[in-house]
């Protein structure tokens, strides 16, 4: 009865099939008649004139114009789209996220998307999470992009800003989330139209997210941040550091147990939070000899002690962060396991863990422009993502993005076996265990990938495999250089590889090695010949394919040498045999050492085995002092360990515990889901404010000199009227306004003013008094306007409008940092946070505007120039 309700309720197979019947079998209809289209660019470009000029839509011409893309892949890569791939480029099109299997081909779907919606011409861009993926998608795609006539660019940190200008300017560009984030915050703080990169017209319109899951959900919680140095001592940092040594950790109250918390500070390590104890403030207070820790002369010293705290307790080495070799702390991405320099911890943490590891104190920053990447890209006009691993979250996307997710069938079945897990007392019986297996499975040749979730573990697994004499590569934050070259030949027969969490690799493992990845390396490495250059890549498809041509094309590359090929040859040979004899064995065994707190990263490292109908297998080994299972786990199942006489050898291998270790990562998912959910309510609060700032200061800077100048006339005029209302309110007797103060402030901003009699407008009619005094002010701009000529009036208040919302805006900032930090408090009132945090800021936006218009006034009459020569 379920089965049957399942399928009547199914609506991802419903949308699948109706995408099979639109789009999938009309394409499959025109595939011969492809085959016969001489110029496909001519073809495609066609398409694009039926878009532009013809009023047609993109769905109008999504059948074609697949059939095209499809053609042009075949022809200029060798890759010809797969069925499932169409229903992959379908739904992205459509603006969902596909879920698509690991080795299913997404950097090939995604050139569906991007090509059609390219036929608009208003720029598309493709998402990814490293440089690497994004020059290695670029090169490998381009060919079949440009056959159809389009242009691609890549958008990288390197480039100067005019190259950048260039790379956005293309039909598509790749680029990395964070490039692309802070792109656009740059954006927002040029001071003139040359210095925009992204598109002036159409700057957000269509882009697909690689890794959409680790972009949009695991990376949510950090915002990206421009900042400046800030003017705040740092070597107090060092004096703290040393400072919390003294203090002791307590445990917090319990009901029915204690009624008071211990110690000087109790930990919430669910949270990252600490909470500090009566005691532990008294004793503060007397070792740095002051009254009052949380008075408002000290709340620096509170905050610092707090982060101090928190660097000591809840931030690892090794774990959480490293330290290079030049002494900076570098954070850990605690998703992917890849390191992230030039991003810091905020809210002085950052500066904190430096004291505590006794390396350089980098200057705090001030935020100058800040977005989450949640906001940012619901910017765009429509947006897609693709992953191996995100229906689990689609309450996610679709509650944030509006978005729902689509799983896409695989092109072949899926054959791996996934095991129940097996869970130990202790780590060491755990890691013990991993060791016997590994021992045993090494013995028969069969490639081995164990994924941990720290540097630690990884290196600790490391040192236990060298005891027991197995040979193994180890990929982490300490060698991401190399580590496209590492997982490219973890398939091979007795490759053993430890790896931190798998997430967004990009690299698929091939059984039997990837012999077109090291002939490429070695092409460029002895030749220095780009792999993706036309003559290099036909070579190496020539030589994966065993084909007699391959001889004939190597000689074309200058240097290439018959010994070379005959090498390149007999490395394909090994890697076709050594494929072969791996599957034999069962295909690629997955170790993960411990459950991580999301399913999906745990489902990443399961996908690296089984693709593209490969034989493959899984086991995780979890033990009850893991950080999960401590954290969430039912205490019970280790007092039943204990009854049964269990010892660290005896693991628990049951659906049961499996069950019971999901439902506790489900908890986890929801509290991180929560956590996300409320950074995003405050968010919206700033993203509106932002909003209004970047479209007025976008009509500055792009808009023709007559809107600029009447934008700040309007200006004018408004703080005018504010000065009228306060002082001079019509609803109140003349006698009773405060014209001195009146005359102080405009005259203060408006010197003209200087002769204008205020005191004769308490014998005007009441409803005639604004207006005379906005009639002289009115005067005043349009003297001010002869005195400096027209043009240079424009190109005054086009400077001065944004010199002044950029300070003003960048002080804004730093109020709303310090507001968020603080209104938790509110909530010991009985008051909401999140409404006083929205109260709150719409005063202080509200602020920010008044006092931009009166510094906008106050600099329009008062700049003075200078003539040279």
């Amino acid at each position: 009865m379920f089965r049957v309700l399942n399928k009547v309720f199914d609506t991802n197979q419903r949308d699948v099939q109706r995408i099979i019947k639109t789009v999938v079998q009309p394409v499959n209809a025109l595939e011969e008649e492809m085959k016969s289209v001489e110029n496909l660019a001519e073809a495609f470009m066609a398409l694009r004139k039926r878009v532009q000029e013809g009023g047609e839509t993109l769905d109008d011409v999504i059948v074609p114009a697949f059939a095209l893309i499809r053609e042009a892949g075949r022809r200029s890569i060798g890759k010809r789209h797969y069925d499932v791939q169409l229903i992959g480029g379908a739904a992205l099109h459509q603006g969902r996220i596909a879920e698509m299997r690991t080795g299913e081909g997404k950097t090939l779907v995604a050139t569906l998307a991007l090509a059609l919606n390219a036929l608009e011409g208003k720029g598309c861009h493709l998402v990814t999470v490293n440089d690497y993926l994004a020059r290695v998608g670029m090169e490998e795609m381009g060919l079949l992009y440009r056959t159809l006539g389009l242009t691609v660019g890549l958008a990288n940190r390197d480039l100067q800003p005019f190259q950048k200008q260039e790379a956005y300017a293309c039909d598509i560009t790749y680029v990395t989330n964070s490039e692309l984030g802070f792109d656009y915050l740059r954006d927002n703080m040029a001071q003139s139209r040359e210095q925009l990169v992204l598109r002036a017209d159409t700057p957000l319109h269509f882009a697909i997210v690689d890794e959409v899951d680790s972009i949009l959900i695991d990376e949510a919680r950090t915002p990206l941040i421009i900042s400046g140095a800030a003017e705040k001592a740092t070597d107090q940092y060092y004096v703290f550091a040393k400072l919390i040594r003294r203090l002791q950790r307590g445990e917090p109250a319990e009901p029915g147990k204690r009624a008071e918390p211990t110690g000087d500070y109790t930990i919430d390590e669910k949270g990252k939070q600490v909470h500090m104890t009566e005691a532990g403030i008294s004793k503060i207070e007397r070792l740095l000899s002051i009254p009052d820790l949380y008075s408002p002369e000290n709340m620096d010293k509170a905050h610092m002690i707090t982060q101090a705290v928190r660097a000591r307790e809840l931030y690892q080495r090794e774990k959480d962060y490293i330290v290079n070799a030049d002494g900076e702390v570098i954070i850990i991405d605690e998703f992917t396991g890849r390191s992230m320099p030039g991003r810091r911890y905020g809210e002085g943490l950052h500066q904190a863990i430096e004291a505590k590891e006794g390396v350089k104190i980098e200057n705090e920053n001030q935020t100058l422009a800040t977005i989450t990447y949640q906001n940012f890209f619901r910017l765009y006009a429509k947006f897609a993502g693709m992953t191996g691993t995100a229906k689990t979250e689609e309450k996610e996307f679709l509650d944030i993005y509006g978005s729902d997710v689509l799983v896409i069938p695989t092109n072949k079945p899926i054959l791996r076996q996934d095991a129940d897990d097996l869970v130990y007392r202790t780590r060491l019986g755990k890691y013990n265990a991993v060791v016997q297996e590994v021992q045993q499975m090494h013995v028969t040749g069969r490639p081995i990938l164990i994924g941990t979730a720290s540097i630690d573990t990884s290196e600790q697994l490391s040192e236990l495999l060298k005891a027991a004499d197995i040979p193994h590569s180890v990929l982490n934050a300490k060698y991401e250089a190399q580590e496209a070259s590492i997982i490219a030949q973890a398939g091979r027969s007795g490759t053993v590889t430890i790896a931190t969490n798998m997430a967004g690799r990009g690299t698929d493992i091939m059984l039997g090695g990837n012999a077109e990845y090291v002939l490429g390396e070695a092409i460029e490495q002895h030749f220095g010949l780009n792999r993706f250059e036309p003559t290099a890549e036909a070579f190496i498809k020539a030589i994966s394919r065993q084909d007699p041509a391959a001889e004939a094309l190597g000689m074309q590359i200058p240097g290439m040498v018959p010994d070379f090929i005959r090498q390149a040859q007999q490395l394909q040979a090994e890697t076709v045999a050594d494929r072969a004899r791996v599957q034999e064995l069962g295909g690629l065994h997955i170790v993960g050492t411990e459950r991580h707190e999301s399913r999906r990263i745990d489902n990443q490292l399961r996908g690296r085995a089984g693709r593209q109908g490969d034989p493959g297998s899984s086991r995780f080994y979890v033990s009850f002092e893991d950080e999960l299972m401590r954290l969430f786990a039912n205490d019970r199942v280790v007092g039943m360990m204990d009854k049964l006489g269990m010892d660290d050898s005896q693991p628990i291998e049951a659906k049961m515990v499996t069950g019971a270790i999901e439902r506790a990562q489900a908890r986890v998912e929801d509290r991180n889901f929560g956590i996300r959910k409320q950074l995003l309510e405050f968010d919206n609060v700033m993203s509106k404010q932002r909003d209004t700032i970047y479209a007025q200061r976008r009509e500055v800077l792009l808009g023709p000199d007559e809107d600029v100048e009447e934008s700040t006339e309007g200006m004018v005029a408004d703080f005018t009227e504010m000065q009228l209302a306060y002082y001079a309110p019509i609803d109140q007797a003349p006698e009773s306004w405060d014209l001195e103060t009146l005359k102080a402030n405009l005259t203060d901003a408006v010197p003209a003013l200087e002769e204008y009699d205020f005191e004769a407008l308490r014998s005007l009619a009441p409803a005639d008094v604004h207006a005379h005094v906005l009639t002289a002010v009115a005067d005043a701009f349009d003297a001010r306007r002869e005195e400096l000529s027209p043009t240079m009036m424009n190109s005054m208040s086009r400077y001065v409008l944004l010199q002044v919302v950029d300070q003003h805006w960048k002080e804004h900032l730093h109020g709303m940092d310090v507001l968020r930090q603080g209104i938790g408090l509110r909530g010991y009132g009985q008051r909401d946070p999140f409404t006083e945090y929205k109260f709150e800021a719409t005063n202080m936006f509200n602020d920010m505007i008044d006092n931009i218009k009166g510094e906008v006034t106050k600099f329009l009459f008062r700049m003075a120039f200078s003539q040279a020569g």
